[in-house]
């Protein structure tokens, strides 16, 4: 299978990793990885694709497949991720499908998977089995038995979006990068935010001619900095390819840190929902954990991952999450990402206050860190081990990897589901104390990936 299951969802290059017969065969076995509380819905699954090329076919492969099996299945077209979690809640279905190769290339294809209410599947809570399944039982030829209906889900969907919206005053001018991706479809949404669009890149176009679909890279925010910095934009937003994330850059053109998005958003959230929990990624800037405790919350860290973040989401109950990735969590909205509604919420904040971005971010920005770094280490748990014996008069936790943390500045280690890789994010009080420390890490870690 080329390594395709992955820790959250099935993804790889079309058609030599990934084709019609693997999404048949996923869609015929997936049924066994439902539960009861899962068909008591009433056994239909919400499909959706994205604009590359082979997620139709890939889509219509995997509606056989699932049919084949007993499994309804409604069919809700061209959608984004955000609008498959939405739909699968919405429709009380007994789970969702998102053909999507999220910010990957052209050239790759993938499916992401929830339960009823957009719970997501992961490799431990049923990736892993479909794969074994997959390699390990064949499937029959028989034609599809099960129904399918095509519902249109863009009413709905817009009318839960805007119920976000809570200030429409002033009018603001902000610029928006979809990469020709899935927010394409976010348009009209976009304008009856009462805002000023500049768009940048819409259309659909799974071979992504103007830039990659990935926000993380700095490379792929440039045109976004140009065109704040040119039409004098209160903001900008990134989308990437399925349009579960967005990056912000400020009205200065500076890209902003997921994790202070999640600070910045904390504070009305709390004022909505006192004394709540909201979680973070155990990657976010300590001026995340401080902002929520100034607003009155419970800070929670938790592992990189929608779905550790999701699974504590529920089980305490908290309004909101954020994750370094640009991916934001709404208990509002079944408790799964959007990026659209990330994007209503930043305006909102900007309405109420009456400051820029910019000023409203100055507070948060009293640390300074490296952004995640990777490196190729083959025995990624002897290196933890290593780490821990040598920052052993630091404070050590094992949440996600190793956190080593210090009174100036602190670093996590973690190690990749999927690649030799270990991931380091670093912060610091000052410049000189994180390029000291940064130091001594690179020479036990080695030269970052991209640097051999």
């Amino acid at each position: 299978m080329g390594g395709v299951f992955k820790a959250y969802d099935v993804r790889g290059v079309y058609p030599t990793e990934i084709d019609e017969n693997l999404s048949y065969a996923i869609g015929y076995h997936f049924r066994e990885i439902l539960d009861a509380d899962d068909m008591a819905r009433g056994g239909q699954v919400v499909v959706s694709h994205d604009m590359r090329d082979s997620s139709p076919r890939l889509a219509a492969s995997l509606c056989d497949g699932l049919r084949t099996a007993g499994l309804g299945v409604i069919h809700i077209g061209l959608a984004t991720t955000p609008m498959n979690y939405f739909a699968t809640g919405f429709l009380a279905a007994s789970a969702g499908i998102q053909v999507t190769a999220s910010h990957n290339p052209a050239k790759y294809n993938g499916l992401k998977f929830s339960r009823r209410d957009a719970i997501p599947v992961s490799s431990e809570t049923g990736i892993g089995v479909l794969e074994a399944l997959v390699r390990e039982r064949t499937v029959p030829s028989a034609a599809p038995q099960a129904p399918i209906e095509h519902r249109d889900i863009r009413a709905a969907y817009r009318e839960h979006v805007l119920s976000f919206l809570r200030h429409r005053e002033p009018r603001l001018r902000v610029a928006v990068d979809v990469a020709n991706g899935m927010a394409t479809l976010y348009r009209e949404l976009l304008e009856e935010l009462n805002i000023d669009l500049v768009p940048l890149f819409f259309g659909l176009d799974g071979n992504f001619p103007n830039h990659e679909a990935n926000p993380l890279k700095p490379e792929n925010l440039r045109d976004l900095q140009q065109a704040v910095r040119e039409h004098g934009c209160a903001f900008g937003a990134a989308f990437d390819g399925d349009a579960d994330r967005a990056i912000l850059v400020d009205g200065d053109a500076e890209i902003v840190g997921a994790d202070l998005v999640t600070a910045l958003l904390a504070g009305p959230i709390l004022e909505r929902y006192p004394g709540t929990p909201i979680v973070y990624d155990i990657r976010s800037s300590w001026a995340t954990r401080e902002a929520i405790l100034a607003a009155g919350g419970t800070p929670v860290r938790e592992r990189v991952g929608h779905s550790f973040m999701k699974a504590t989401m529920r089980r305490i109950g908290s309004p909101f999450g954020g994750e370094l990735a640009g991916h934001f969590y709404y208990r509002a909205n079944y408790f799964a990402d959007s990026s659209l509604i990330t994007v209503i919420e930043v305006l909102n904040e900007l309405r109420r206050r009456g400051r820029t971005l910019a000023e409203l971010l100055r507070p948060f920005r009293r640390y300074v860190g490296t952004g995640e770094i990777n490196f190729h280490v083959e025995d990624k748990a002897a290196m933890i081990a290593r780490l821990a014996e040598t920052f052993a008069d630091g404070e050590i936790d094992y949440v996600d990897g190793i956190t080593v943390q210090y009174p100036d500045w602190w670093f996590n280690v973690r190690p990749s589901n999927t690649e030799p890789l270990l991931r380091l994010v670093m912060e610091a009080r000052a410049v000189d104390q994180l390029a000291v420390h940064k130091e001594r890490l690179l020479s036990m870690l080695g030269s970052p990936e991209g640097e051999h």
